[in-house]
């Protein structure tokens, strides 16, 4: 059987894997990520569920699910996916993340299936989850078609994506560009690619040409003046979120 093709981008790797080490400081160069976790980690859960028939007070709400974080770093949403029951593989391109998130898990006592390895090596392995969370990782790839085409073969029947990433536009660029990289210097200059941005419209159809029912779309809006993150019905005009099934 012929290995499946990679859409791993190695330029994009080398510039994450040059940033592992601070992926757990909340004022080091994943800052932005920390400030925005809370937002996702809301909207996550609530889309699992609302899908899963799970109830959110409940304790460990998410046991008996197999969940994977494709493009996991230093597992930011790996470990709270896990404090919830589920059952979590994070997988990574970039190997030096992985001994960060290893080593971190081990001091928070959580079991998390840490693996260098990439979306189509799983689906290419038979491998199924319940979730694939897909978080700002498809503007990274050098083919979004065959790479969601993978994270759609890695769900089981029924099973739900989310997939976050930022939309292509003047704000975006000003924004996630200029404003993070440059005047804030959140990030390091080119850690994005205003060409590889993909807005909503673009991903819902690529989304489906990959074989899920795409079912929801969100903004995440930064507010400058009270500092902190929000989700949003209508504003998807830089950061935004979606989920998708899988038909069953």
């Amino acid at each position: 059987m012929q290995a499946p093709q990679s859409t791993v981008d190695p330029a994009e790797i080398a510039k994450f894997e040059a940033m592992a080490a601070e992926w757990w400081d909340p004022h080091g160069k994943f800052k932005p990520l920390h400030m925005l976790n809370p937002c996702r980690l809301d909207y996550i859960t609530k889309q699992i569920a609302a899908e899963f028939s799970r109830d959110l007070t409940s304790r460990n709400p998410f046991e008996g699910l197999r969940l994977l974080d494709i493009g996991c770093g230093g597992g930011l949403l790996s470990e709270p996916m896990a404090r919830l029951g589920a059952t979590v593989v994070g997988a990574d391109a970039a190997e030096g993340n992985l001994p960060v998130a290893r080593i971190h898990a081990e001091q928070s006592g959580l079991e998390i299936d840490y693996r260098h390895t990439t979306a189509e090596a799983l689906a290419g392995a038979g491998e199924q989850f319940d979730v694939v969370l897909n978080m700002e990782v498809v503007e990274h790839v050098a083919d979004p078609l065959s790479y969601l085409t993978a994270t759609q073969q890695l769900l089981k029947p029924g099973g739900l994506e989310i997939c976050s990433t930022i939309n292509r536009n003047p704000k975006s660029f000003a924004m996630a560009i200029i404003g993070a990289e440059v005047i804030m210097r959140w990030l390091p200059r080119g850690t994005h690619e205003w060409s590889k941005f993909i807005t909503p419209d673009e991903l819902f159809e690529l989304l489906r040409k990959a074989g899920l029912k795409p079912v929801d779309r969100k903004g995440f809006v930064f507010n400058p003046i009270t500092w902190n993150w929000s989700i949003s019905e209508r504003d998807l005009s830089v950061n935004y979120v979606t989920a998708s099934v899988k038909p069953g």
